[in-house]
């Protein structure tokens, strides 16, 4: 009985969640250019709602659950469509421009997140979409970091402005330098964010071009998992740091399976199962189409769960932040290339 009570509680702001997604869905499917995803759309028709409505009793628990639970879901479902075999098909070149790419982002990214007095989890929210797969990355970052709504929208709305100068820019400055097929996918497969935006400005240039941009965009994806490992550890150290200042007593005894998230193992487990074929084509599609239309609820209930007001709180500086470390990664990426002779 208590079950269905949860339930019920929980099916108003998860069916509102859903109903903005499939609005999103088909906004994005009226664009004449894929320019914008639907989960950037769902995030802003969210915080648009906010501004005017603000979520009562009825709606809140179940946007809670959507924004947390469903998210993490939606993430373990992802590996279901990822092939860790892809790595060595693209090769070693690629994973040696994401190297420096990554630690672009959270190596430089860190201190100009400090520069700029950026809270840490919003500066990592916003190298990890800029350098790993935009929205993606930061979904499955937030819940490992505890992060706030307003920063995920934050970095979610950070991402997706640079995204869309780079699917402008990059056509142009690929044929400007004279960019080989293979060379300008590497480039924009490594430097632009979000997976449709990495395909829209790879088939700008050549069709070769968006199918190895695509192909290497994949291999970025699977950074998530050591990425989230890495916060997972960050995460837990700072809280028996601030266990330990509060004079709690904060046992040393040490376990890697309580550190990692349990939707980051699950997302592994689908990914590996993938990898060795397991998984029927059909079905790995379709799981694929369900965990992004669950990721774009989750994303919709974000944005109903966060105000304009509480961004503006941030400041210019998140911007910045993310104008700076998108314009080193572009930067860094085609010059390993030149530095390795592929262009």
């Amino acid at each position: 009985m208590e079950k269905i009570k949860y339930a019920g509680k929980l099916l108003p702001g998860f069916a509102m969640a859903l109903v903005i997604a499939a609005i999103a869905k088909l906004l994005e499917g009226l664009l004449p250019i894929h320019l914008i995803g639907a989960s950037v759309i769902a995030l802003f028709i969210g915080m648009i709602l906010n501004h005017f409505w603000k979520p009562n009793r009825l709606f809140a628990t179940g946007l809670k659950f959507t924004s947390k639970k469903i998210l993490k879901f939606a993430i373990i479902l992802l590996g279901a469509s990822l092939n860790i075999r892809i790595v060595l098909e693209v090769g070693k070149l690629s994973l040696c421009v994401m190297v420096f790419t990554l630690l672009t982002c959270f190596g430089i990214g860190h201190f100009v997140g400090r520069a700029l007095k950026i809270n840490w989890k919003l500066s990592n929210l916003i190298s990890a979409g800029t350098g790993i797969c935009g929205g993606s990355a930061i979904a499955a970052i937030a819940p490992v970091i505890d992060a706030d709504d307003s920063d995920i929208a934050y970095a979610m709305s950070a991402t997706f402005l640079f995204d869309m100068a780079m699917i402008v820019l990059f056509p142009i400055m690929g044929q400007a330098m004279g960019l080989t097929d293979m060379a300008y996918g590497l480039w924009a497969g490594t430097a632009v964010n979000d997976t449709s935006s990495v395909v829209a400005a790879g088939y700008a240039f050549s069709e070769a071009a968006g199918d190895f941009a695509t192909m290497v965009k994949l291999t970025r994806t699977l950074s998530i998992i050591p990425t989230v490992i890495a916060f997972a550890l960050i995460s837990a150290h700072l809280k028996r740091k601030e266990a330990g200042a509060g004079g709690t007593a904060v046992k040393a005894e040490f376990r890697l399976v309580k550190v990692i998230p349990w939707f980051i193992l699950g997302f592994l487990g689908l990914a590996v199962i993938n990898s060795f074929g397991l998984i029927p084509a059909g079905v790995s599609a379709g799981m694929k189409d369900i965990s992004k239309f669950l990721m774009i609820a989750a994303l919709a209930a974000i944005g109903l769960n966060t105000s304009f007001k509480d961004m503006k709180k941030s400041g210019f500086a998140p911007m910045l932040h993310g104008f700076i470390i998108s314009l080193l990664v572009v930067v860094v990426a085609i010059a390993v290339e030149y530095f390795m002779g592929i262009v």
